[in-house]
């Protein structure tokens, strides 16, 4: 049969109960002589419980010894589903990522996996054995415990899928797969079959919660079939994220992704001349700050303007930045605005298809959204609005690209 990763987020093991009703599916799997690695999470909260628990101790945390703490929150879950699958009779056992060693880089609470040794899964697999890693965390060069960031266990999952060649990976979540738009925002939004790798990532970067970014980009980079779907219900396929884009009649656009957590921007009276951008920009790239949507006004009078936008988290840091550069350039003010959101619509049928901005941008028009910023790729336009017009903007562009009625 086949080798299959699953990935359980946090609410699928929130509970002692629902960490039974996970090994229950995990035996109908493997009682089907399918081959299973199996990623968990640590409970929901619990993360942040030891995070709260560490800044009570130290506002700001040591990085290593965060780390240290915060992996092990996975190691309850992972000896847990174990105990459950040796009650229901089949053979278990729990790993940490560094028994398997998923192996890290050193840049702790956001480690980077390098390599995975896969001798240790391979010979309990060989004995029909179901192999329990604890997600999002790893060993560095040195034996230090690593984490992989916000929703690494997502990209322990494809990981180890990559590095087993797993038939597939399936991420199991609070949804039965990946929707049009937040069906918390558009009750008419509707589960997609299938959807690219490509228009996933885009989906995942501009805002979308359902997978963690560094996941979607290893998966399209080892070229692993991933599955989204509902640890509460064994009805439907779920969304498959897949390298194919031939399905007959593809829809232009494929889903409406937002993030309301944008800060803009704008340093005023700029000296127009060469290398300008990047003395702004380098030393808000050097504070570790990313930058989103970029904007340079046209020149008048030998000045421009120069506007971007940042995680609303980095504003205050990065208008630290800028009050230094700002002298320095000889600009004339920065000014900020926290009261925006960013807005896109994804679709690799954007490729065969003109009119896409300008129908995007009628719709808008008709509902008297004015347009701040705009962006593009050759799947995707971004805009940047006002965030009290988030939900408006996200309903009027899923009724006038035909998503509430997709078929599914």
């Amino acid at each position: 049969m086949a080798l299959i990763v699953q990935k359980y987020g946090g609410t699928s093991v929130g509970t002692t109960e629902r960490i039974e009703a996970v090994a229950d599916r995990i035996k109908r799997w493997h009682d089907k002589g399918n081959d299973l690695v199996i990623v968990l999470s640590a409970m929901s909260g619990e993360t942040n419980r030891l995070i709260g628990l560490a800044k009570a101790i130290m506002p700001d945390p040591d990085p290593r010894e965060l780390d240290m703490m915060v992996s092990t929150g996975e190691q309850v879950t992972i000896a847990l589903l174990a105990m459950a699958l040796k009650q229901r009779g089949v053979d278990a056992r729990s790993y940490t990522g560094s028994q398997v060693a998923i192996k890290t880089d050193s840049a702790f609470t956001k480690a980077r996996i390098e390599a995975i040794d896969d001798a240790k899964m391979r010979a309990d697999l060989d004995k029909r054995r179901v192999v329990i890693v604890a997600g999002f965390q790893g060993v560095d060069p040195d034996g230090n415990i690593t984490t992989l960031g916000r929703g690494g266990s997502d990209t322990t999952g494809v990981a180890l899928a990559a590095a087993l060649k797993a038939d597939e990976c399936q991420i199991y979540t609070d949804v039965d797969g990946v929707y049009t738009t937040d069906p918390r925002v558009v009750a008419q939004a509707k589960r997609l079959d299938r959807i690219t790798f490509e228009e996933m990532l885009e989906m995942a970067s501009l805002g979308s919660k359902v997978l963690q970014i560094r996941a979607v980009e290893f998966a399209g980079k080892y070229n692993v079939p991933l599955r989204v779907l509902s640890s509460f219900t064994d009805e439907g396929e779920g969304t498959l994220i897949t390298v194919d884009e031939k399905t007959m009649e593809q829809p232009v656009i494929s889903g409406i992704a937002f993030a309301r957590d944008e800060a803009k921007i704008t340093v005023r009276g700029v000296p127009d001349t060469p290398g300008i951008a990047y003395r702004i920009l380098g030393p808000v790239g050097d504070a570790n700050i990313e930058i989103d949507m970029i904007v340079q006004n046209v020149s008048a009078d030998n000045t421009t303007d120069f506007t971007f936008t940042v995680a609303r988290g980095g504003l205050k840091k990065t208008l630290a930045v800028l009050a230094q550069v700002a002298k320095d350039i000889g600009a004339r003010e920065v000014t900020s605005d926290d009261n925006i959101c960013k807005v896109s619509i994804v679709g690799v049928g954007m490729r065969s298809h003109a009119g896409v901005a300008s129908k995007m941008f009628g719709v808008l028009a008709k509902e008297n959204i004015n347009i701040q910023m705009i962006s593009t790729s050759e799947i995707k336009i971004s805009v940047v609005v006002e965030e009290k017009y988030l939900e408006l903007a996200v309903r009027a562009l899923h009724t006038a690209f035909g998503l509430d009625q997709a078929a599914v």
